[in-house]
């Protein structure tokens, strides 16, 4: 039984991971609140990844996989954002998720091969208008984890989801109405708007022995939106 700690997994894909691996697992949990995840079987450790230090006091020695899922979704002009959005797209996204696999090193490499799963973007590598914070921030994400997988083989594996927009709380406002739920997906290639089940299939595939032989690479769980060209 693997031991696995989730950044924030009481809502949207980090608790549809925990669900897929909370029975063959032993799965701890790092975030604000608890109250999705009382009925599980789920180690909670209370944290907010923006101001917190992770006290690895409550965690095993060994940890064999680490997927950090807090993010942000702030779609502006850019002529309208500020330097401090910048920074607040750049500290949730990354600058907390460094801190968090800094904090675990010594735990993940420990284990005889651990996985790290982290989250970027469509828009990391698709040019999309009034994204310019989000896709900055999770462009470092994408080459912190090419670096991090290259100088950690073969002790760590490390990958990258990149999803399109995605029916979870974090993009509620993009998706509140079915009317704008039938928009997104018609402007996708698979004609649906992705679910957190979705990218928790892939998370957890990653975070599995089933991946062993694959690391430092960006998979694009988006409906084939970064790579289909079918609307044009």
């Amino acid at each position: 039984m693997k031991n696995i700690l989730l950044i924030g997994g009481s809502y949207g894909i980090g608790l549809a991971l925990a669900k897929e691996l909370q029975f063959d697992n032993k799965v701890y949990i790092a975030a604000r609140t608890n109250e999705t995840i009382t009925d599980m079987n789920i180690n909670y450790i209370p944290f907010d990844a923006t101001t917190d230090t992770l006290d690895t006091s409550k965690l095993p020695e060994v940890l064999d996989g680490l997927a950090y899922c807090p993010g942000s979704i702030q779609l502006r002009p850019f002529k309208n954002l500020k330097i401090d959005g910048f920074e607040s797209d750049m500290h949730i996204n990354f600058i907390s998720m460094v801190k968090v696999v800094q904090t675990v090193l010594h735990n993940l490499t420990a284990s005889n091969q651990s996985s790290i799963v982290l989250f970027s973007s469509v828009a990391a590598s698709m040019g999309m208008p009034f994204h310019t914070s989000i896709a900055a921030a999770k462009g470092a994400i994408e080459g912190f984890a090419k670096a991090l997988a290259a100088e950690y083989a073969p002790k760590i594996r490390v990958n990258v989801i990149a999803p399109a927009l995605t029916d979870t709380p974090l993009a509620n406002k993009f998706l509140n109405s079915d009317e704008k739920k039938e928009k997104s997906a018609q402007r996708n290639p698979l004609k649906k708007v992705g679910t957190s089940e979705d990218l928790a299939q892939m998370a957890s595939f990653l975070l599995s022995e089933k991946s062993n032989w694959i690391s430092g690479q960006i998979f694009h769980v988006d409906g084939g939106m970064s790579t289909l060209l079918v609307n044009g």
